[in-house]
């Protein structure tokens, strides 16, 4: 009985999980990565994992860098974005888009055999 159980959960997890990972036009979605190109009010983010998506952006759309608001004229090419908003058609209607921090720049290293400046 326990075993018959076990199944049935097992082929229940086998039937939905694939629904749910699936993507459905309509449905919210969040695209993270790197803006490639900026065209009107229309963003190409490069992912992660090399794929590209257009991301709309609207009067609705809400940009923000950290807590603060921003213009969707402080967007620029290179800047790390995570949008979100209904699907279709493999483009993003966006309802936010968050600005990644800039990464850090390093401090300069001290290279092996030099001499600090003297004072």
């Amino acid at each position: 009985m326990k075993s018959m159980l076990v199944a049935m959960i097992g082929l229940a997890v086998l039937v939905i999980a694939p629904g749910v990972v699936r993507a459905h036009d309509g449905e919210v979605h969040k695209v993270m990565g790197t803006i490639t190109s900026i065209q009107d009010k229309n963003l190409m983010v490069k992912e992660a994992n090399g794929k590209t998506m257009m991301v709309l952006l609207d009067g609705k759309t809400k940009i923000t860098r950290g807590k603060a608001t921003v213009a969707a004229s402080e967007l620029k090419v290179g800047d790390r974005i995570v949008a979100s908003g209904p699907e279709e058609k493999e483009m993003i209607t966006a309802q936010t888009v968050q600005i990644g921090a800039a990464p850090a720049t390093k401090a300069p290293t001290k290279t092996p055999g030099t001499k600090a400046p003297s004072k």
